[in-house]
């Protein structure tokens, strides 16, 4: 892929040896159990509704909206802190300004495809990130091949981790978000919706790290550091998160760095202009309290905690290859993070 055009996503490749296995996922919604962890819990007072909701065949910007009609406010008015899937049974927090007036009791609001567990008020308004990560319970059903090298990479992965790349999901359907990034930082195009435009930048920045962390595989250095790594507060090292500044990795590690944004240079020039500060990432994602069992021959079920902006997909591809039915591909969620 040049930096010309981004109409496919590469394959990047993973840290252990292909079990050669592949499985179903998401046959069923309980399938995929996400459980979201909070920063904190509501404190009983405040201008703020918050209310404990589970979810059932509904993304989450579905749920804002009917709970935004419901208590009458604007959209704008509704906060969660993460996106989860739509094909999945999910347990999430939403918030509500609500300063003045009467409380509704939303626990009585009766819909199809989600229920108010608790509500309670809060100081502040839920935003994206106030998560400390998520639980996830995912069954794959129909699993075919070497039961032996499947249990291997799930002992890799339970003890070293996995890759930390962006999930297919950020990328839009053929990574079409990515070639809409390119073409809005290349003046190509004209985005006014700032939520597209917001789209377009992550896409592209994510892109960028995926690329650093391909590379590092692809050089055997995975599980390694590099001379001139920025390391995270657990040890591990980072990779950019393209914006305007200096990059802070040195020595091999900016080299690194340095050349494949020159690969992708109207990416990162264009996002240098767009006001996005450098950031890092850690390159290694790990899955906390993972655990595994065999309920048939044919049926694996997973369930491991990970952080936020961590991707339960970046778990399961170094594991098998999983298929989701066919419904899922017109991408109608967003990615759990």
């Amino acid at each position: 892929m040049t930096d010309a055009q981004y109409t496919t996503l590469p394959q990047w490749p993973n840290a252990y040896p292909a079990s050669g296995a592949s499985a179903t996922l998401k046959l069923l919604n309980e399938d995929f159990i996400v459980t979201e962890l909070p920063l904190q819990l509501p404190s009983g007072e405040g201008e703020h509704i918050w209310l404990d909701i589970e979810k059932n065949g509904a993304n989450t910007a579905f749920v804002a909206q009917q709970l935004a009609k419901a208590a009458s406010v604007q959209e704008w008015d509704v906060g969660y802190a993460g996106l989860k899937d739509r094909y999945a049974i999910t347990r999430q927090w939403f918030s509500i300004y609500l300063p003045k007036g009467e409380t509704p009791d939303l626990t009585q609001l009766q819909h199809p495809e989600f229920k108010v567990l608790n509500q309670s008020r809060h100081v502040k308004k839920l935003r994206p990130g106030d998560l400390q990560g998520n639980r996830f319970r995912i069954v794959l059903r129909d699993v075919t091949g070497d039961r032996d090298a499947i249990e291997a990479n799930l002992e890799a992965v339970a003890s070293r981790g996995v890759p930390n790349y962006f999930g297919a999901q950020r990328f839009g359907r053929d990574g079409g978000n990515v070639e809409q990034g390119r073409a809005m930082l290349a003046r190509e195009i004209r985005v006014r919706n700032p939520k597209k435009k917001g789209i377009y930048l992550s896409a592209a920045r994510s892109f960028v790290f995926n690329e650093v962390l391909a590379l590092r595989i692809q050089q055997g250095l995975w599980g390694k550091s590099l001379p001139g790594d920025v390391m995270d507060e657990a040890g591990r090292p980072t990779g950019p998160l393209w914006g305007r500044g200096r990059v802070t990795a040195t020595d091999q590690a900016q080299a690194l760095e340095n050349g494949v944004a020159e690969r992708h240079a109207t990416l990162c020039d264009g996002m240098e202009h767009a006001g996005l500060d450098q950031e890092r990432r850690a390159l290694v994602a790990s899955p906390a309290d993972m655990s595994w069992e065999w309920p048939q021959a044919n049926q694996l079920v997973l369930t491991f905690s990970l952080p936020a902006g961590n991707y339960a997909t970046s778990v399961l591809n170094e594991i098998l290859r999983a298929t989701e039915p066919e419904r899922h591909t017109e991408n109608e969620s967003a990615a759990v993070e």
